[in-house]
């Protein structure tokens, strides 16, 4: 097993007659993107990551106010709160002028923000689909849940990350003063945004109901190519796919692994609720017995304090094969990312487990981008100063 790597980024290594060409290697990005994941890629993107609730809602609600056309809005935890009233006067205000704005939030995650919330936005022309409310159907409406949260306007700019409409995100809560949940998001500025919208108007026909036959879904097993041949090292500005997380394709799960497998130097985790499956554990293990630097960070404290129990079980299967991890010391750490290399970056909805990777709707944005990986890996050694490593000495244990 190799010795742990110091807290900070190693230069890259040195070129050696065994390492793959970094033509073959940029080129499978985008091909491996399709084959496992049915995610087109798309060049020509200006990208920007998003700390944080206070940053991530300025920007989205900046992007809505500058809506010509069209808005969609797609979150899981939707709150009558001041976050909450503060997007629905922004919506209003869209459809006042004309946008035509629609929004979907599932049953569960908007149970908080209450009928008249909603009734405000339909009377105010805001097309609004609350997806999988109970009823006789499988699992009576329990399962799946839609877990994306994106916004996109005018098929031109679009946002994704792990936030929800709350003031859990902006640190102020109804009865008291808290700071805010650690959560990252990522703007998108160009053709990745129409692949995002795509994702949106398949939810938008699920929430009512509307989707295809089963025979044609499994006819339609994987999707038509698009950007499969895109060239990171040609192309023009960030090269992005969308990941769009369904149901039993274990999409995100796939990728993962072909992001542990193709890593050079790192694989480094943020996940809000850690329980990955044996399949996604061997990756990262692998790769770390490799000489890959994984790490992992997680939530010390939880919204549920049960998932906390439940992610200390992999612990010592991670720690024993050379994967380091962290738990964040702050209020809750939410964010959904992957930071692979230096130059991949994964920002989404998705965490690493059963609920995620399996069963829910998902949406994950992968980006190659030197900048923005260089934003990344910054952010990530800034979350880890704010951390505690947890030591493996035969047993869990800090």
């Amino acid at each position: 097993m190799t010795s742990p790597v110091p807290l900070s980024v190693d230069a890259p290594p040195a070129e050696s007659g065994a390492q793959v060409p970094m033509r073959i290697r940029t080129l499978s990005f985008t091909r491996g993107l399709w084959r496992i994941a049915s995610a087109g890629a798309s060049a020509g993107n200006r990208v920007e990551l998003l700390r944080d609730g206070g940053q991530t809602f300025e920007s989205m609600l900046a992007a809505i106010a500058e809506a010509r056309d069209s808005v969609v809005l797609e979150c899981y935890l939707v709150a009558a709160d001041g976050v909450g009233n503060r997007f629905a006067d922004a919506l209003l205000a869209a459809a006042a002028r004309g946008v035509r704005v629609r929004m979907v939030s599932d049953w569960v995650g908007s149970r908080g923000a209450g009928r008249a919330y909603w009734k405000r936005l339909r009377d105010g022309d805001v097309h609004v689909r609350i997806f999988n409310p109970p009823g006789v159907r499988p699992w009576l409406g329990l399962i799946p849940r839609d877990h994306r949260k994106l916004l996109v306007v005018d098929d031109a700019v679009g946002i994704t990350g792990g936030f929800g409409l709350s003031e859990a995100w902006s640190g102020g809560m109804r009865r008291r003063r808290t700071a805010p949940w650690r959560d990252t998001a990522v703007r998108i500025e160009g053709p990745a945004a129409v692949d995002m919208s795509r994702a949106f108007q398949l939810m938008w026909r699920r929430a009512n109901f509307e989707q295809r036959p089963r025979r044609w879904r499994r006819r339609q097993l994987v999707r038509p190519a698009r950007g499969a041949d895109t060239d990171p090292q040609t192309a023009q500005a960030a090269v992005v796919g969308i990941v769009e997380g369904e149901p039993w394709r274990l999409r995100v799960a796939r990728a993962l692994q072909l992001q542990a497998a193709s890593a050079e130097r790192f694989i480094w985790i943020a996940s809000a609720y850690f329980y990955p499956s044996s399949a996604e554990l061997e990756a990262l293990a692998g790769a770390a017995q490799d000489g890959v630097d994984v790490r992992v960070l997680v939530p010390s404290k939880y919204d549920h304090p049960w998932v906390r129990r439940l992610t200390r079980r992999v612990y010592h299967r991670l720690l024993r094969n050379g994967v380091r991890i962290w738990e964040w010391n702050g209020v809750m750490m939410h964010a959904k990312t992957s930071v692979v290399d230096g130059h991949w970056v994964r920002v989404g909805s998705t965490d690493f487990n059963p609920l995620g990777i399996a069963i829910n709707y998902e949406l994950d944005a992968i980006i190659e981008d030197a900048a923005l990986g260089e934003a990344a890996v910054e952010m990530y050694l800034a979350d880890l100063q704010s951390s505690t490593e947890i030591r493996w000495r035969g047993r869990v244990g800090t």
